[in-house]
């Protein structure tokens, strides 16, 4: 089977119908969503429904929960917030999705979280090898997809249970290892590269990919000024940041 992992979409259409086109020329068998459908881009419902429109497994971020007042709002800074309220007036077909998500998925092959397993709930950030090794305790599949960062990166532990971290774009995946794999951010990367990032599982071949793709970048910053969001949030995403 072909997996395709992706997350922190963050309402931004262009950027998701282009790693929707990859996964096609990539003969994907299976989507899955880690969260943050919603939050910070101009087009969050449509961004939903292309999620519903190829069955994508999916569990909740906490933009997703801040916005059917799952999750509260002191949480997040002022751009956040304002992207927030303005989400809302604009989602009311699609908060009984958003509701619906789960804070966790897992089956025989992966788990899903779009932060950590040790504080689903909380949304804390997985960023280094002492919370890596929190969520590794609570790992019972071989593969762990995670998001919120909007960062890719790598945690592994060995046969031995040594926990290391590496950034890299492809890796094999080892008999009696475990892996936490940030796929990075579909709508609002910040690792300095505004390309869209995700995430491909060839669990037959046993091979983990993170993908960078390109998009339209221009088009959805200038929706994002259009629909009178914070021009920060317009600026970020031709950065990267």
């Amino acid at each position: 089977m072909r997996y395709a992992i992706l997350g922190d979409i963050h309402a931004n259409l262009e950027a998701l119908k282009a790693v929707l086109l990859d996964c096609k020329k990539e003969a994907v068998d299976r989507y899955f969503c880690l969260g943050d459908i919603v939050g910070y881009g101009p087009n969050p419902c449509e961004c939903i429904r292309k999620i519903k429109e190829f069955s994508a497994v999916s569990v909740c971020g906490n933009h997703d929960w801040a916005v059917v007042d799952l999750f509260s709002l002191e949480y997040f800074n002022d751009e956040a917030k304002e992207a927030l309220f303005w989400t809302k007036k604009y989602i009311t077909e699609e908060e009984s999705f958003l509701l619906g998500l789960p804070l966790v998925y897992q089956d025989n092959a992966l788990t899903l979280v779009h932060a950590t397993l040790n504080s689903a709930i909380d949304f804390n950030y997985l960023e280094n090898l002492e919370d890596a090794q929190q969520t590794f305790a609570l790992l019972k599949t071989q593969v762990c997809f995670v998001g919120h960062t909007h960062c890719p990166k790598i945690f592994f532990k060995d046969d031995k249970a040594k926990v290391f971290c590496r950034q890299e774009n492809s890796i094999a995946i080892k008999e009696g290892w475990q892996y936490i794999i940030n796929v990075g951010s579909v709508g609002q990367p910040r690792d300095g590269d505004w390309r869209a990032s995700y995430c491909l599982y060839d669990s037959a071949n046993r091979e983990v990919r993170v993908k960078r793709i390109g998009y339209d970048v221009e088009t959805t910053s200038k929706k994002i000024l259009q629909a009178g969001l914070p021009s920060s949030l317009a600026t970020r995403l031709l950065i990267g940041r």
